[in-house]
């Protein structure tokens, strides 16, 4: 697990609803869906009309929704943590570390992405 990233670009909004730390967030700074295009990685917990920083460039931590391998192309589920990527839905970031279950957090390299 990781607790390291290293921002190239740091956005600032405020959260269009409830959100959770180290979750993708799309560009109208809501929690990203499953297959979402998304802006980046929420820094911290937040709800509605919360200011909350997000990492858009570079790499971030974020929280896997499943087991990930190092070097897989990721998605996001339902609740907007990282996934392998299974062919449809935006590839948002590439995992720079391995998670063996749900919950862990991994760095990852963030992708500008478009579904």
């Amino acid at each position: 697990m990781s607790g390291q990233n290293i921002s190239l670009l740091a956005l600032n909004g405020t959260a269009a609803g409830a959100i959770t730390t180290c979750h993708f967030v799309t560009p109208g700074f809501a929690e990203a869906g499953a297959g979402a295009n998304t802006l980046g990685v929420c820094r911290q917990t937040a709800v509605l009309g919360d200011k909350i920083t997000v990492d858009v460039l570079g790499t971030a931590v974020v929280e896997a929704g499943a087991a990930v391998n190092a070097g897989d192309s990721l998605m996001t589920d339902a609740t907007g943590r990282a996934l392998t990527w299974a062919v449809s839905g935006a590839k948002v970031a590439l995992a720079l570390q391995a998670a063996t279950a749900a919950g862990q957090l991994i760095e990852v390299l963030l992708i500008p992405n478009v579904a």
